[in-house]
């Protein structure tokens, strides 16, 4: 038996507090083998710098992934190369250091993680996410398990192509929207998805950021400066996979819990 934790995009200071205050109790209660997180929104809302990566290093995350952010802070091309703990989108067009799909043994079994950015209503151009996993599938090494962060924008494209590679794949889980959806389940030929997983971040917040700033922003067409809301509430969202011996999913949990990260 595998337990794998998967905390959603991780949002800013408030984000990162809780997760280290968090997580080593979470991990121990749900009895995680491994715990992974989307981290590229964990710097000031927008990317990933290397003290704030080893800081939920710290906090006991094991591996990373990233997301449309992936270049914000540009420091993350000089340590991205020599971690393994920490992988970029895999189906970038434009040449980056790293890699987009990586193995880690787990109790024994492989566990490849692949990150991948979608298409629709996304600002980043990016070969075609359906072709890049299935030449993963087709050319690389097959693993025990393989857990996919698909980092997209549209409900619909999550699904669709959680449908397209169900049977193929352990999980495919989304992440980008910061809001979690109730839609978790294991689908017809075993593969666990939720559209999903929501955001570790500022509670009281649009989306992680000051809610009278995007109000102003969508209300009076103005031009604003996105600003991480620091209120002392924040909500920690994950979902806890459960893959039994013979490599099949029995179990897909939502968490979501709001508590004081200050």
């Amino acid at each position: 038996m595998v337990t794998i934790l998967f905390l959603g995009d991780i949002v800013g200071r408030p984000g990162r507090e809780l997760v280290r205050q968090v997580l080593p109790a979470l991990k121990k209660e749900v009895q995680a083998d491994i715990v992974i997180a989307n981290a590229e929104n964990a710097t000031h809302g927008k990317g990933l710098s290397k003290s704030h990566f080893h800081q939920l290093l710290d906090a006991g995350i094991d591996m990373m992934t990233l997301g449309n952010h992936y270049a914000a802070q540009p420091e993350i091309k000089q340590y991205l190369p020599d971690t393994l703990a920490l992988i970029r989108p895999e189906n970038l067009m434009t040449p980056f250091p790293g890699v987009g799909t990586s193995v880690y043994q787990v109790k024994g079994k492989s566990l490849r993680v692949t990150n991948l950015l979608g298409q629709a209503f996304m600002h980043e151009t990016v070969f075609n996410p359906f072709d890049r996993l299935q030449a993963i599938l087709q050319t690389l090494t097959p693993t025990d398990l393989h857990f996919v962060d698909f980092h997209a924008e549209a409900t619909g494209e999550k699904m669709a192509f959680a449908y397209a590679f169900d049977g193929k794949v352990t999980a495919i889980v989304g992440t980008h929207t910061h809001i979690q959806t109730a839609d978790e389940r294991i689908l017809p030929l075993g593969t666990a998805y939720i559209t999903d997983v929501g955001m570790c971040g500022p509670y009281q917040s649009v989306l992680g950021v000051k809610k009278e700033i995007i109000i102003q922003r969508l209300w009076k067409q103005e031009k604003v400066v996105h600003a991480i809301d620091l209120g002392e509430d924040a909500i920690l969202n994950g979902v806890i996979l459960t893959v039994n011996d013979h490599h099949q999913v029995e179990r897909i949990q939502r968490v979501s819990r709001v508590l004081k990260w200050r």
